[in-house]
């Protein structure tokens, strides 16, 4: 009985805690790295480069459409697909730039 009564009357050490918890620690730690971290590097180039857009780039939309820049505002652009056509589309279809304007 007595042994019962001091097991009972000592405190839970927090080591235990602790080591307990280290694992899930790591796991947060590592998903945060593979991620978490590249996909806001990926979202933060991305906003960049929509707002780099400017009149006489050629880009590549979302849906795989090549054109030319002619008009952009805040939250459009028209592109030049061939000599007479003319196609507007939100800038955030804009998937990537070809060749800047300023490199021609």
């Amino acid at each position: 009985m007595r042994y019962m009564a001091e097991a009972a009357a000592e405190p839970v050490g927090t080591g235990n805690l602790l080591l307990s918890l280290w694992p899930i620690a790591l796991m947060f730690l590592i998903l945060y790295f593979l991620l978490l971290r590249p996909q806001q590097k990926r979202q933060k180039a991305r906003n960049t480069m929509l707002q780099a857009l400017k009149k006489g780039d050629k880009v590549i939309t979302i849906g795989g459409l090549h054109g030319t820049i002619i008009e952009i505002t805040d939250d459009t652009c028209v592109l030049r697909v061939n000599d007479a056509t003319k196609m507007t589309f939100e800038r955030s279809a804009i998937n990537s730039v070809v060749s800047s304007s300023s490199e021609s």
